[in-house]
């Protein structure tokens, strides 16, 4: 909770407020030696400031990301398999990762992050920054964004995730993320799941674009 509460005030802009509810819990997690709370609430005073150094056994993807290494600490959070952690450690890096993060972001529908991270590229004066998804059409059960309409679509025409990136001018990490984000929205486990949901729905007359 002392984590969630963290990350909540640092998206406000708060990092006070960050501090102090991730350094509430540090040392409890430090004294019952739990290396994933240790990382998790030592990153995020790191983030609002602090001069943090993890201890050794404290997990590895919180290290990289304490000690400046993103794209090591994305590669972490992908061998996890956790997506956000991987975007948000990519947010950390270069312009490019940064940019790769702000896409990610917006197909797992992390807007508060993807804004925040929006803004703090243009104040870099990096271009080419993804405007964001469009807004939601109402033609569709599943509240999916366009780009996410158009993913689904090629994926009920068979195109692998290479095939729709090169279809809809994308990079195929992003393709990715766009796939993870459908089938989220969809509740389903599988593209095929997502294939037979989306005919069933234009079947009866439903999950069209306008």
């Amino acid at each position: 909770m002392r984590a969630a509460r963290a990350e909540a005030a640092w998206l406000s802009g708060d990092a006070e407020g960050a501090r102090r509810e991730a350094g509430a819990a540090y040392p409890l997690a430090l004294s019952k030696h739990h290396r994933a709370f240790v990382g998790e609430l030592g990153y995020w005073m790191w983030r609002a400031g602090d001069d943090v150094r993890l201890p050794d056994w404290a997990e590895r993807a919180f290290a990289c990301q304490v000690r400046g290494d993103a794209r090591e600490a994305a590669d972490e959070w992908q061998r996890l398999g956790c997506p956000y952690e991987r975007l948000r450690a990519l947010a950390e890096g270069d312009d490019a990762a940064c940019l790769e993060a702000v896409a990610g972001f917006d197909a797992l529908g992390a807007f508060p992050v993807a804004d925040r991270l929006r803004r703090e590229l243009r104040a870099r004066g990096v271009r080419g920054i993804p405007r964001g998804p469009r807004e939601t059409t109402s033609d569709n059960p599943w509240t999916l964004t366009a780009r996410e309409l158009e993913v689904l679509e090629l994926l009920s025409d068979g195109l692998g995730n290479a095939a729709i990136a090169e279809r809809l001018v994308l990079s195929t990490r992003t393709v990715e993320h766009h796939v993870s984000a459908v089938l989220q929205k969809l509740g389903v486990a599988s593209r095929g799941e997502a294939s037979a949901r989306y005919r069933d729905a234009r079947r009866d007359g439903a999950g069209t674009a306008t």
